[in-house]
């Protein structure tokens, strides 16, 4: 039995592979090493994986992950998947991005953006990444994500600059937001970028009205104008993207890819499908 995984910070997808290569999905919470231990992980997925499939007869997990950046960072991964795999012979730990770039170009060349609860951009020349970006992490980059998209609309709530009707809507729908519960979730409780993100469904909600519409699409173009654009295959290759932020803000993503002059790729909620026709090749 195989493994897939795709792990932002807030869910992983995993995708699961019998001999029949029949393949099923779980989901569970993200596992980022940045964030979280190997205990942690065990932890997490002791609870929300194990119970689902036997561990015993999983024999390779392939694990992209946010975070997974490094070989420390991986460690940590792989010491959890091999305590809950007693049988684990191939662990393969890899970053979300060439995750992305395999899952949406498979064998093709291209430029692959991720726009989930972070943010992060590659140039993939059908084998492996060839150039990316320093993602900074949530506090200094992820422009264009839904933790990106929820600071900016709950910092325009608390600075008066939200229109009606989207302030009354904002009021009704978080009537227990207050200033001392932002900066409690932002400066002293784990996964503020989570936090963030989650308020990013009152835009979607809202999008047709002008404000909501305007920071979403700015919020894109302002990822595609300082990562994208920046790359010299952005010139030739189309502009792909993955997450849940790219699926549900489509429209204004191609906006967005107009504005700046690229050209439009395809679109995936999840690189899932795509990770298990590249793994069962």
């Amino acid at each position: 039995m195989k493994l897939i995984a795709d792990s932002g910070s807030t869910k992983t997808d995993w995708r699961v592979l019998t001999q029949g290569q029949n393949a099923y999905q779980l989901i569970t919470n993200g596992i980022n090493p940045y964030y979280a231990d190997t205990d942690a992980i065990i932890a997490t997925l002791s609870e929300q994986l194990l119970p689902h499939l036997s561990a015993g007869d999983v024999d390779a997990v392939y694990f992209y992950g946010a975070g997974c950046a490094n070989p420390e960072a991986n460690a940590i991964v792989e010491r959890a998947l091999r305590q809950l795999f007693p049988n684990l012979n191939t662990a393969e730990i890899d970053s979300d991005m060439l995750g992305a770039a395999r899952g949406a170009c498979q064998h093709e060349p291209g430029i692959v953006c991720i726009l989930g609860t972070g943010s992060n951009a590659c140039c993939y020349n059908g084998q492996q990444i060839t150039r990316g970006i320093q993602s900074l992490g949530f506090w200094l980059g992820d422009e264009g994500s839904g933790g990106y998209l929820g600071k900016t609309l709950v910092r325009d709530y608390f600075q008066n600059c939200l229109p009606e009707p989207l302030n009354a809507a904002f009021v009704a729908r978080y009537p227990q937001l207050d200033r001392t519960t932002l900066l409690d979730n932002a400066y002293k409780k784990p996964f503020p970028n989570r936090y963030f993100a989650s308020f990013t469904p009152f835009l979607s909600e809202h999008i047709n009205h002008p404000y909501a519409n305007q920071l979403v699409t700015d919020a894109f173009v302002l990822f595609l104008q300082t990562y994208v654009v920046r790359f010299p295959e952005s010139s030739q290759w189309p502009v792909n993207f993955v997450g849940s932020v790219a699926h549900h803000f489509t429209p204004q993503l191609r906006q967005a890819i107009h504005t700046v002059g690229c050209t439009m790729g395809q679109v995936l909620q999840s690189p899932g499908e795509g990770l298990v026709r590249y793994h069962s090749q």
